[in-house]
């Protein structure tokens, strides 16, 4: 027995390389399982947001957690990242709401377009494109985009819970006598204790004991269940393959396609660069190694996802609360991705992890990555600006996109402007230049 837990562990160091890596099996593990807890709630949201747009909801239920198992399992072999993937909050938002109820169109329709943005993926990173708009981000604004992510997914924490609210003010303090406010408290301060005290598993842990307080009081509903039937696919299977040619070729198709590919685009970028520079992934160049490879794997899991019939799948900056629990290779998202698939068969109990016990999760992870602040020169006002921009649109648009793209042309002016081009190379030009039509011909 002795020597079959050698023969594995061996075979899961030289995979993933946790030694080099200074890490080991466990703690990738618990990273996984933190890393999944804090995205369950995008298998009900994401059936019901598509249910909404006529999809059953059932069958969405299992593309959802099928595309983030296969997502999770290509990034964790592929590119060996702690980065777990799931169809993206937000793009099937836009999916539902506008492609379908505004303009009209059907959900197959939809599903096509995604289709083709995953195929346009593919070509785009074999050919090297994505990799090179990664490359071209300034390293002052990758610290930037790491503090904006973690100032944007506190923001979520805190919106979900009820923390903050909308208000006379644009927002304002929720009502912190609501016993789910105050059990999201409880877990801010028993997440904070459990960290500040260096426990393993602290963050897993806090969402544990949140999640029973909150079912002994009765404040959190208990699972209905422990194990549930497998909802069939068939409804929405390949049929992004039903759609007519007149619609894939049409004018509309074009915009669509655009909008999630630009979306998708930089929502990734932002994610990966974010949360690589905050597990240490970045070269001293401030690359990501393996970006390709990474990149990748998002367009193969958009691309299956479509097929099996979900909306575009992509990177999670929740996949950051895994890497506060030290995750740090590919096991830790393969881990996220498995228990995807076996929700599958449990969706009572997956589901039944309440926001208040996520929620103080997230704001904490908003925490570790703020530090990322102490690296921008703020004495410089060509790289402060920018930065400030980047970060502090994140959460205040509510878009990774926006402030990737206001950090982005606010740099570039600047440096342009200050007689300071040697700090800004060609692509990232163009990229801003392409920015900025994008807003004057097709809006927000």
């Amino acid at each position: 027995m002795q020597v079959s837990e050698n023969i594995k562990g061996n075979f899961l160091d030289k995979t993933f390389k946790l030694t080099e890596n200074n890490t080991n099996i466990k703690t990738e593990v618990i990273a996984g399982i933190t890393t999944f807890m804090t995205m369950a709630y995008i298998l009900v949201v994401n059936a019901n947001i598509l249910g909404d747009a006529g999809m059953d909801k059932g069958a969405v239920f299992a593309a959802t957690a099928i595309s983030a198992f296969i997502g999770s399992l290509a990034m964790g072999i592929l590119a060996n990242y702690p980065i777990a993937l799931a169809p993206g909050m937000g793009l099937n938002a836009f999916f539902a709401y506008t492609v379908v109820l505004s303009m009209g169109y059907d959900w197959q329709f939809a599903l096509c377009a995604v289709l083709i943005e995953g195929i346009i993926f593919i070509l785009l990173t074999i050919t090297n494109v994505r990799e090179k708009i990664i490359d071209c981000i300034p390293g002052i604004l990758k610290h930037a985009v790491t503090a904006g992510i973690g100032l944007f997914i506190a923001f979520v924490g805190l919106a979900n819970v009820g923390l903050v609210v909308n208000g006379a003010t644009i927002l304002s303090l929720g009502n912190v006598k609501d016993p789910l406010v105050l059990l999201t408290i409880f877990g801010v301060l028993l997440a904070s204790v459990l960290l500040a005290k260096n426990v393993k598993g602290a963050f897993l842990l806090s969402m544990l004991i949140v999640s029973a307080v909150g079912m002994i009081f009765g404040i959190v509903d208990l699972p209905n269940g422990v194990v549930s039937s497998v909802p069939s696919l068939k409804p929405i299977f390949l049929q992004a393959l039903s759609v007519q040619k007149s619609q894939i070729f049409s004018f509309d198709m074009l915009v669509v396609v655009f909008t999630f590919l630009f979306v998708d685009l930089f929502d990734t970028v932002g994610c990966l660069v974010g949360v690589a520079s905050k597990a240490d992934l970045l070269d001293e160049d401030g690359k990501l190694p393996r970006a390709k490879q990474a990149l990748f794997a998002d367009a193969i899991a958009t691309t299956l996802g479509a097929l099996i019939g979900t909306s575009t799948v992509t990177a999670y900056v929740e996949s950051a609360a895994g890497i506060g629990e030290g995750g740090k290779t590919g096991l830790t998202a393969i881990t996220t991705g498995v228990l995807f698939l076996l929700s599958l068969f449990f969706a009572p109990i997956f589901t039944a992890i309440p926001a208040q016990a996520t929620a103080p999760v997230l704001i904490l992870v908003g925490v570790m990555m703020a530090s990322s602040l102490t690296k921008i020169d703020f004495t410089d006002f060509t790289n402060a600006i920018p930065a400030f921009l980047t970060f502090a649109m994140m959460p205040l648009a509510y878009s990774i996109a926006d402030g990737i793209i206001f950090g982005m042309i606010s740099f570039t002016v600047l440096k342009i402007a200050t007689k300071k081009k040697e700090e800004v190379n060609i692509s990232l030009i163009i990229v801003s230049i392409l920015f900025i039509l994008k807003f004057v011909f097709l809006g927000n």
